[in-house]
């Protein structure tokens, strides 16, 4: 299944980029690039590159980081307490992640965060800190895949679609689809409150239309083919129309798609039933009343887990960037977010 996971980047430019970062760090297992250097509409030069990248063990990666470009941390982190603190603080302050921003290489300026990749593919898989899977349920450009992640994220795309069309009305376009998919991750974002474009869902989904489609419609196709959907074309780039059941059958499909950890919670809240196979095997399913139940239990989990992780993640970047770094990264999704409001 093709996803929108763009193998190779709009221009040869931005993935020389990328690439003379990486040439400058020790090896890791995954690379994406995120954000708005994805936009083919993006004319901002002066735009951060956004990275994630995957490693197996942080503190060791840390460790001969720190030898080699001592610059990208803040200095009382990497003075005070090395590699163990960097990677204690992402694991019990923060979502399991370490940003480095305004690393500046050749005129350009990047952010990398630096992942466990066990923490990577939980997250992916689980929902579990909601934090990284957001991340890969948008347009990302991998770069490396050792461990063949981009496959592995097939759940998670499918995961997304289930979850937004539970959110959905019956009648809707492909754009509210992806836009629904992409607001998942801020539902709860504390950024959202004060330092984040408020247009910035709007914005994601226009500016990287195409690299959706090329994401989601292959899931589009699959639950058309099972009735949950009645797509008016999936021909070309052009936007389609959707409507789809909203009864509770389409809807307990759409629950078995999520993650096992949401499952579980929202079997907690509402209820379990157990259906009895011919094989002799008992199958557990979420007891709902309706599709609205079922709907408004997932969002709330799924709004306190985003909420957590990135309450979390936010005073771990503040702690690890050190105030001057700080202060300077929020001032600028601050501007961003004045500039939306005005």
């Amino acid at each position: 299944m093709e996803q929108g996971h763009v193998k190779e980047m709009e221009s040869g430019k931005s993935k020389a980029e990328v690439e003379s970062l990486l040439d400058l760090l020790p090896p890791v297992d995954f690379c994406c690039a995120y954000g708005s250097t994805l936009h083919p509409n993006n004319l901002d030069k002066k735009s951060m590159v956004d990275c994630i990248l995957g490693v197996s063990d942080p503190e060791k990666w840390h460790s001969e980081n720190l030898k080699m470009n001592h610059n990208h941390y803040a200095s009382w982190l990497a003075h005070l307490g090395g590699a163990r603190l960097i990677t204690c603080v992402a694991d019990n302050i923060g979502a399991g992640v370490h940003f480095n921003p305004f690393v500046n290489l050749n005129d350009k300026m990047y952010k990398y965060g630096v992942v466990r990749m066990d923490d990577l593919t939980n997250d992916i898989l689980d929902w579990q800190k909601f934090y990284m899977c957001g991340r890969l349920q948008k347009p990302v450009n991998i770069l490396v895949d050792n461990l063949d992640l981009e496959n592995v994220n097939h759940v998670n795309l499918r995961a997304a679609t289930s979850a937004a069309l539970l959110l959905l009305p019956s009648n809707f376009t492909e754009e509210d689809l992806y836009a629904k998919i992409c607001s998942l991750s801020y539902m709860g974002d504390i950024r959202m409150l004060f330092a984040e474009d408020r247009d910035k869902v709007k914005k994601i989904v226009q500016g990287q239309f195409n690299l959706f489609q090329r994401m989601y419609r292959p899931f589009l196709e699959e639950y058309a083919t099972k009735d949950l959907l009645r797509v008016s074309s999936l021909g070309g780039d052009a936007q389609a129309n959707i409507a789809q059941d909203s009864g509770h059958f389409s809807a307990s499909h759409l629950v078995s798609h999520l993650p096992p950890s949401i499952r579980s919670q929202m079997a907690a809240r509402l209820g379990e039933k157990r259906i009895p196979m011919e094989s002799g095997k008992v199958v557990r399913e979420v007891a709902f009343s309706s599709k609205h139940e079922a709907a408004e239990c997932m969002r709330k989990i799924v709004r306190n887990r985003v909420m957590v992780s990135s309450a979390r993640q936010a005073v771990a970047g503040l702690l690890t960037v050190g105030v001057v770094g700080g202060a300077q990264y929020v001032a600028r999704k601050m501007q961003k977010a004045w500039k939306s409001r005005t």
